[in-house]
């Protein structure tokens, strides 16, 4: 069995402040090991249930988060940034049997997370199809894009229920609940225990059923912070300023929104 993680940092337990996510801050030291503890817990599991090949793509920030002599010793890592559409999926490719998504938060424009965004901090929103899009969903698209099911998301409360929203067979561990600039976390001990119990069930189960279907069609919109951002997002091919702060692309093939997000998010 072949598993790709895909980490991130905002949606670990206890998080809620951006000193606790930025790495070159001493807040941050607790929780990049707790994110590597998480992950970790979720390769003990998968390798119990019987997986030889893991990758895990460090994908927060710098991409040089966790600690890699803290994970199993048949556990590869991808740190740093490839720079390419991919991203925060990077190494991905259509031999894997499943994606787990460890660590994942609430979308720009929504308020499930004191630390809620999409990619970075200059937009307001992303939408596909009209619908706010988080990380997890644009990531989701691409395990779907290569046939590679979508079995586990652990992070905060909303970003759990939106998976089960994409595809309600998703198992989800949802460590903490944004309330304002606030939340209410688990005990870390208890994430890093409910992660291996829904591992270990999904890994037991038919991975089929996880699969998601890509829409026929994608219309992205990108709502920016500051006008000039839009403005030189319209200079993409085939994308077009909408509003002040707005520009929208459409596409029928994913990877041409993966290289319009790549290049004007």
């Amino acid at each position: 069995m072949k598993l790709f993680i895909s980490a991130d940092l905002e949606g670990v337990a206890g998080i809620v402040n951006w000193t606790e996510a930025d790495i070159e801050s001493s807040f941050s030291k607790y929780f990049t090991e707790q994110m590597t503890k998480e992950v970790n817990a979720a390769c003990e599991a998968a390798i119990a249930a019987g997986a030889t090949d893991i990758l895990v793509k460090d994908a927060h920030s710098t991409a040089r988060n966790l600690d890699p002599s803290k994970l199993p010793e048949q556990v590869k890592i991808l740190r740093g940034w490839t720079r390419d559409p991919y991203s925060m999926m990077a190494g991905l490719d259509e031999s894997y049997d499943g994606v787990l998504f460890i660590g994942y938060h609430a979308a720009a424009g929504a308020n499930g997370n004191p630390l809620a965004h999409t990619m970075n901090m200059q937009n307001e929103y992303v939408k596909i199809n009209g619908e706010i899009a988080s990380e997890l969903l644009i990531n989701v698209y691409i395990a779907a894009s290569m046939g590679v099911p979508a079995l586990l998301v652990t992070g905060d409360k909303m970003i759990c229920e939106e998976a089960q929203t994409i595809n309600p067979h998703i198992k989800t561990v949802p460590v903490n609940e944004g309330i304002g600039n606030a939340a209410i976390s688990i005990h870390p001990n208890v994430a890093l225990r409910q992660i291996k119990e829904q591992v270990q069930a999904v890994l037991a189960d038919d991975l089929s059923k996880y699969k998601v279907q890509l829409p026929e069609t994608f219309h992205v919109e990108i709502a920016f912070r500051e006008h000039y951002l839009a403005y030189r997002g319209s200079f993409y091919p085939g994308a077009k300023q909408t509003g002040a702060k707005t520009v929208e692309f459409a596409a029928d093939d994913y990877m041409e929104v993966l290289r319009f997000l790549f290049f004007v998010l």
